[in-house]
């Protein structure tokens, strides 16, 4: 058998399990795993070595407008770079709609925007305009496109889409086979907070964590899911940063539900006390969910583990320290009219990996899952995530013993400043390939921009998750059977 490219003497990594072997590859996909495998136009010696699949970034914001207009400073070329230095092979950002889109605007939007990606890419709609049409016609034919994951909000007031909205969005999703992803905190709890805080002159970058408490994340999780069960609807869980959302979403899906989580590096690397670092210096660390304490990242880790979540993506949230990004309002003003959100896209799996795996918390297979595998799978990338045969050469190629600190300039993103700077880490990405084209390759870019692909995908691998059957809706009852 003839190879484009062999990849030999690695330690291939998998969500199930680790061997030595080889790899070929050819027309953009694995055709062969052995033990040893001759040939190849070109052989890539991994000894030394881990050979896994590339990191699939689940959860990233890029060329996208807040819906109070501040643009993220990546584009999809620099946030594509960025990705695949971070070890990436491909990425699923959202595409926003914003109220009075509609929703092929925004695919459209967005298409444009993507064709400078350099490695493979979908996305996530964001639906805060979910009108008849909307639902009806629009977001069915974004399904059939290949596009069959959304993102709703439960708080921002020009986002949030009530219970009504969500169960209608819900009702959609589940029809077509999509999973609804949900930002779930309670907007009522956070606004009182907000005008309890303002009252007492306290709106520094500090009072951001307060205004933002546990519970209201804890109250939203669980609502969310009970609306999800109500109808049956697969949901993910964006950014749980709370132990006692962990906690329910590990209840929840031991009952049955049909239900995803994710947590993010910052939750377990920050804390609080970030936002109070000198001056304007926190509003570097402003984030919703909000960073939470110690005591909270050793409760994440632990569900990491045990494994409640499916994955833990970036939430790259690219806005700069300057006028154009977090301080588009102004340097001092209260912290609600500072910008939401931090960078990590290039962070994210050598953090992970020198947090999880070098030091024990988690096993190379979790990581695998977590970075790439499961996202695979929750997301219907079919043909991505596994180190197999048919599947698309998506690989990354590890060495574990690489120590460096994190700067600035390894990101590789159009940001002033990285929240991880100056973390030691153990491990590193050298080599990064898409569909057996190599985008990066020891610290050197190598791909060219456009090279990155539509990955239209399927829906959500929804095997051992038995679902709800609420007994209201049972089929047997005259009453209610007419809304399944």
């Amino acid at each position: 058998m003839d190879f484009d490219t062999v990849i030999h003497g690695g330690t291939i990594a998998t969500a199930a399990e680790i061997y030595q072997g080889d790899i070929g590859i050819r027309d953009g996909r694995i055709a062969a795993v052995a033990e040893r495998l001759p040939g190849g136009t070109r052989r890539i010696d991994a000894g030394g070595r881990i050979v896994m699949p590339g990191g699939i970034e689940a959860h990233a914001h890029i060329a996208q407008e807040s819906s109070s207009g501040v643009m993220t400073a990546d584009d999809y070329l620099s946030g594509s770079v960025s990705a695949a230095f971070g070890g990436n092979s491909s990425f699923i950002p959202f595409a926003a709609q914003h109220r009075g889109q509609s929703v092929d605007e925004v695919i459209a939007t967005y298409g444009e925007r993507a064709k400078r990606s350099v490695i493979d890419y979908s996305w996530h709609l964001i639906i805060s305009d979910p009108q008849p049409e909307v639902l009806e016609d629009q977001l069915p034919r974004a399904f059939a496109s290949g596009i069959t994951s959304f993102k709703v909000f439960m708080t921002y007031d020009l986002m949030n889409l009530g219970d009504g909205g969500m169960l209608d969005i819900l009702t959609v999703a589940r029809e077509h086979g999509a999973v609804t992803m949900v930002h779930a905190e309670n907007n009522d709890m956070v606004k009182w907070m907000n005008r309890q805080l303002a009252s007492k002159g306290l709106t520094a970058p500090k009072y951001h964590a307060i205004s933002r408490p546990e519970l209201a994340e804890e109250e939203a999780i669980n609502r969310a899911i009970q609306l999800a069960k109500l109808v049956d609807a697969p949901l993910f869980i964006v950014h749980v940063s709370t132990a006692g959302g962990a906690a329910i979403v590990q209840r929840e899906k031991l009952a049955g539900a049909k239900l995803f989580a994710e947590t993010c590096p910052q939750y377990l690397a920050l804390t609080r006390d970030d936002l109070d670092r000198p001056g304007m210096e926190g509003a570097k660390y402003i984030c919703s969910p909000p960073l939470r304490d110690h005591a909270t990242q050793d409760a994440l880790w632990r569900h990491i583990a045990s494994g409640t979540f499916e994955s833990v993506s970036s939430d790259h949230a690219p806005y700069r320290a300057d006028q154009s990004g977090k301080f588009l309002n102004g340097i001092d003003v209260p912290y609600p009219k500072i910008a939401n959100g931090m960078p990590g896209i290039a962070a994210r799996l050598p953090w992970l990996f020198s947090e999880g795996v070098a030091k024990g918390r988690i096993t190379l297979e979790q990581f695998v899952a977590l970075s790439s595998t499961n996202a695979a799978k929750t997301f219907g990338c079919s043909a991505k995530g596994r180190i197999a045969p048919g599947m698309d050469a998506d690989i990354a190629i590890w060495n574990p013993e690489t120590r460096r600190k994190v700067t600035l300039a390894d990101q590789h993103d159009n940001m002033d400043y990285t929240p991880f700077e100056g973390l030691e880490l153990m491990g590193v990405p050298e080599i990064v390939m898409t569909r057996g084209e190599t985008v990066v390759e020891h610290g050197t870019l190598k791909a060219a921009e456009g090279q990155g692909r539509f990955v239209a995908r399927k829906p959500a691998d929804l095997r051992g998750r038995s679902g709800w059957q609420a007994k209201e809706f049972d089929p047997a009852q005259n009453f209610g059977a007419v809304l399944r």
